[in-house]
């Protein structure tokens, strides 16, 4: 049997052929070294929160990053990030970290799929050699250069309308707030510039105002005023509103922006171009009989065989390159997507695809490769082809470290990390390094786990109803008309691009009782806490209150008791001008956000900081009874016993966020509950939680409607709907609905060969 290496009996000798960690410290992690070769695919183990993100980023990148910062000038390093040093002791052998994680790309609209990964840019200089008209410039194909953009919509493809009697209530003159805008209230320094610019009468009602007030309005240029000794800019309401509110993208957006906007803007294809975004000179020229914008908004794998077509000699070394750019694309399953399709619309296991890409053509070598659960939102037929791409990074010379749970990407590893035992504070240790085999004869959780299997249901339930969907079109789908069945576990299954979160999202929200669950960021600011989200906050503030016989609104960071000094966001914020801003602990308050008299009343001798510093899992201990106990253990049954409940949201990662949201949603009853990929970021230990807390939801009278690739869902669910049997337009139709045992039985999709071969050839 492998032994677990302890830190203790990691050797010292120097070797440049290890990376070698000692003492790290950092969130979790209780004084780890271990050796990490160098030029091989290590995986990272272990439960949620049991430290892998620590040790991988928070310590080995986060440091690699900040030594490359610091090689640059002073100026340069006033436009990054401020990277404080990790808390370890030492870290030898460090090689040029490039981070391939699962944050979206943006929700800027100019970046597309295409700009991001250079294909864009190469199609456009075939289409400059090799298009007919000749057109040689490549950035007149090009929809951010002046030379190619549309001159109606400026590149973005779609224009929009704004409804005036959203801005504004024409009964009410300027001094009556007849602007209705965000930030047009009355005394603020938008309405300022309007109504006491001599302009328009700030006493005038709107409605009284002339056909020449009102172009003034709405529609005058920006226009330098002076008016008793101040000195400002005028410019109509409509021309201000779209350039303050309106010229970013959606996503980019305040929420109470976004709101105004979705009440008063609409968007629509520009008339001009057809949404391509080009103007009609770059529309012209065509390849073999294609425009490049007809070519920019082909499925990639269909792209792929087209520009293998083109045999111009001119361009054939640049047709190899895009050629093999597009099949990198399609083998880290993205060929659904195309080169025009908005990078700020990719979930986040997509972005982080087209990021992997970026990389797989580079001549770079011996640098490390750092990845965040690449086979993130994969169906197990794409996991395959991204094992072969992170096998292909090490054997070039590279190292490869992976953060992952899932076996078939463990079992490819030359090395294992396993940390835990537990998450949290019971986890941070290192519970094995060695070899995949060793793993599995450790005696670890993820050894014991790595070959479990879930298994079918003895008896499935009898559904006690449907909804009924039909007609279904949107995207790739193909006039879907399915049944889902209510009172049962359902899950919809098929590779990515199939059409599933189509057909579900497109269909089951805004119907009465369906609670959607899914890994989108949660809106709030910094200050936004597990503690805050899900209302547990207010009985414990509720209990403090009682106990001291003072007002709860004291034991709130955001209020009367937060520390005067960094106003309760336990940090002061320092600009330093050509340097790069630094955040470091309020001394006042020492990082605990509430003022020093708060910190005197306790409960059952705890202040309300140490009481926030606790996990789920310690406060369920200290909160036995009443609404803070019950909120507590649907927390600690989501899997989130291990998180802080003064932990900051922006620290989540997609499935937490979706089991946090699945905690407050619980209290509802009888409802049908849509999740998407729920078992994203599980340990397999933890998968088997999961699918018991899905079990009590169908028991409790609910149904679930579960969109995930993993094989123990399928295996464990009532009903499943496969769609297919391709990606993009090879997908869009349903291809099986039944139990999982006549799936593995009797059906020849990709989804049933896999569940076939989990199932070990059921």
């Amino acid at each position: 049997m492998r032994t677990t290496v302890c830190p203790e009996s990691v050797p010292v000798a120097d070797t440049h052929d290890t990376i070698q960690v000692r003492g790290a410290r950092e969130n979790n992690l209780d004084d780890v070294s271990v050796d990490i070769p160098k030029r091989r695919l290590s995986v990272f183990t272990g439960v949620s929160g049991s430290g892998k993100s620590s040790l991988v980023f928070g310590t080995i990148a986060a440091e690699s990053q900040r030594l490359i910062n610091e090689t640059y000038t002073t100026f340069v390093q006033s436009f990054m990030p401020s990277l404080g040093r990790p808390d370890v002791d030492t870290l030898r052998n460090l090689s040029a970290a490039i981070i391939v994680d699962q944050e979206r790309m943006g929700a800027n609209s100019r970046s597309t799929v295409g700009t991001a990964t250079d294909a864009a840019a190469m199609l456009r200089i075939v289409f400059s050699r090799a298009g007919a008209p000749r057109l040689e410039p490549s950035s007149a194909f090009s929809f951010n250069s002046a030379e190619g953009m549309c001159p109606e919509c400026e590149g973005l493809g779609r224009t929009h309308q704004v409804d005036v009697e959203e801005l504004v209530d024409r009964d009410l003159s300027l001094n009556e707030g007849a602007i209705t805008v965000p930030g047009f209230a009355v005394g603020n320094w938008y309405w300022q510039t309007m109504a006491h610019s001599g302009m328009v009468d700030p006493d005038l009602r709107l409605r009284d105002f002339t056909p020449e007030q009102w172009e003034t309005f709405l529609h005058a240029p920006a226009t330098r005023v002076k008016r008793e000794g101040s000195s400002f800019t005028f410019e109509g309401l409509l021309v201000k509103v779209r350039r303050t509110h309106l010229s970013k993208d959606r996503e980019s957006m305040q929420p109470h922006i976004r709101a105004f906007a979705d009440r008063a803007v609409t968007y629509s294809d520009c008339p001009e171009c057809g949404g391509t975004r080009l103007n009609g000179r770059a529309r012209s020229v065509k390849v073999r009989g294609r425009t490049i914008a007809e070519c920019a908004a082909m499925q990639i794998d269909d792209l792929a065989a087209f520009v293998r077509t083109v045999e111009d000699p001119s361009v054939k070394p640049l047709v190899d390159n895009l050629a093999h750019t597009l099949d990198s694309l399609v083998e880290v399953g993205l060929g659904y997507l195309s080169l025009d399709r908005e990078s700020g619309t990719l979930s986040g296991g997509e972005a982080q695809r087209v990021k992997m890409v970026r990389h797989l053509g580079s001549s770079l070598s011996d640098v490390t490769y750092v990845f965040d659960e690449p086979t993130v939102g994969l169906h197990p037929h794409d996991i395959e082809r991204m094992n072969r791409l992170l096998l292909g990074l090490r054997d070039k010379g590279n190292t490869v470290l992976v953060v992952e749970h899932k076996p078939e990407t463990v079992a490819i590893a030359d090395h294992v990390v396993d940390l835990g035992p537990g998450a949290g504070p019971d986890g941070g240790r290192l519970t094995y390094t060695g070899d995949v085999a060793g793993l599995r004869a450790s005696g670890t959780l993820t050894g014991r786990h790595l070959d479990h299997r879930a298994t079918l249901r003895e008896k499935v339930r009898t559904p006690t109803g449907v909804i009924s969907i039909t007609g279904a079109d949107s995207h790739n789908l193909k006039d879907v008309s399915v049944d889902i069945p209510l009172g049962v576990l359902t899950a919809v299954t098929g590779v990515a691009g199939s059409g599933k979160s189509s057909l579900i999202h497109g269909s089951l929200p805004g119907r009465d009782g369906v609670v959607v669950v899914d890994q989108s960021p949660i809106r709030g600011s910094r200050r936004s806490n597990p503690a805050t989200y899900t209302g547990l906050l207010d009985p414990i503030r509720t209990a403090f209150a009682r106990a001291n016989k003072v007002k709860a609104s004291l034991f709130s960071a955001n209020s009367e008791g937060a520390c005067p000094e960094c106003k309760g966001a336990g940090v002061i914020y320092t600009d330093l001008a050509m340097m790069a801003g630094v955040a470091s602990t309020c001394e006042q308050c020492q990082g605990t956000r509430f003022r020093p008299e708060v910190l005197t009343h306790t409960l059952r001798g705890r202040n309300i900081s140490q009481v926030l510093a606790m996990s789920v899992e310690q406060a369920r201990d200290f909160f036995t009874t009443g609404q803070a106990s019950a909120i507590l253990r649907r927390m600690h049954d989501v899997g989130l016993g291990y998180l802080g409940l003064g932990q900051p949201l922006t620290t989540l990662s997609g499935g937490e966020r979706q089991r946090l949201r699945l905690a407050v949603n619980m209290a509802r009853e009888a409802a049908v509950y849509v999740l998407d990929e729920p078992t994203s970021g599980l340990h397999p230990a933890d998968v088997d939680r999961l699918l018991a807390l899905l079990d009590q939801l169908v028991d409790d009278g609910g149904t679930v409607v579960v969109i995930e690739h993993h094989q123990a869902v399928m295996a464990h669910a009532d009903h499943i709907v496969d769609l297919g049997p391709g990606a993009g337009h090879d997908g869009g139709r349903v291809v099986f609905e039944g139990s999982p045992e006549r799936m593995a039985a009797e059906a020849d999709t990709l989804t049933a060969r896999h569940l076939r071969a989990y199932l070990g050839g059921v």
